[in-house]
């Protein structure tokens, strides 16, 4: 009964955040009374509500006593558009390359120290991958990860070392930063990045990267099999299939080799 009560109260906290934020988005700016009578909440919650949003930077209150919203909100939203845009692009390559390959099709951004799946085009085989839009995946032990960790600089490998314990979660899992970096050489020089069973047991997965137009790797792209159904007699044609697809993208979205 307690959590209950602590899900409700959570849930009429956010519900009162965001209409204030939808308030204050359509004036130029509004004084508390207006605002109370405008949300149809206390002055004295209001005020409560309005002092953390300014503390997080998303609302600030002018010399008159007037609040408005600031440029945050706008770049938060401006960050998912961005996100859409490359999803809507990518569907159809990710598509195709599902159909060639006849496997599942990932495609992830970087999201702080992992990776999350913001794209996926299922097998059509009844034995699939287990995974959907939104799943948080580690760096060092995934395809898509790891093209994100080729790309960093040694300052930032080595804070994302600093912070992430290179915790094992098959057998075949890296476990140490140098045969991690020797690892990430390899991805840098091929141009793709391979998941040997070392995230989920009997699953392989080869990932590329997907640039802008100022050759930023913004995503990754990736194909996983079941370890039975994959084929290592053309395994380097699968990869370079892969890699031209990821390419192709890239092209769309501005970048120019």
């Amino acid at each position: 009964m307690e959590k209950g009560r602590e899900d409700e109260k959570q849930m009429s906290a956010v519900m009162r955040t965001i209409s204030i934020l939808e308030a204050l988005s359509v004036v130029d700016g509004i004084n508390l009374e207006n605002l109370s009578k405008t949300t149809e909440l206390p002055k004295a919650t209001l005020l409560r509500f309005l002092s953390t949003l300014i503390s997080l930077g998303y609302a600030y209150r002018d010399g008159a006593d007037m609040y408005h919203l600031t440029l945050k909100m706008f770049s938060v939203g401006s960050r998912s558009l961005n996100h859409i845009d490359l999803i809507n692009t990518a569907k159809p390559f990710a598509k195709q390359l599902c159909q060639d390959l006849g496997e599942t099709v990932h495609m992830g951004i970087l999201e702080d120290s992992y990776a999350v799946y913001v794209l996926k085009e299922e097998s059509s085989y009844t034995l699939r991958m287990y995974s959907r839009v939104g799943k948080v995946i580690p760096l060092y032990c995934t395809a898509i990860g790891k093209i994100f960790l080729s790309e960093m600089s040694e300052d930032e490998l080595e804070e994302y070392f600093r912070t992430n314990p290179l915790k094992p979660f098959t057998p075949k899992s890296i476990r140490t930063h140098h045969a991690l970096r020797e690892e990430l050489e390899r991805t840098r020089q091929r141009g793709w990045a391979i998941d040997d069973e070392e995230h989920e047991e009997n699953v392989f997965c080869i990932g590329a990267p997907v640039r802008d137009y100022t050759g930023k790797t913004i995503a990754a792209m990736s194909v996983s099999w079941p370890v039975f159904r994959f084929n290592s007699e053309t395994f380097q044609e699968t990869a370079d299939k892969i890699k031209a697809v990821a390419a192709e993208l890239s092209k769309v979205l501005g970048y120019i080799s």
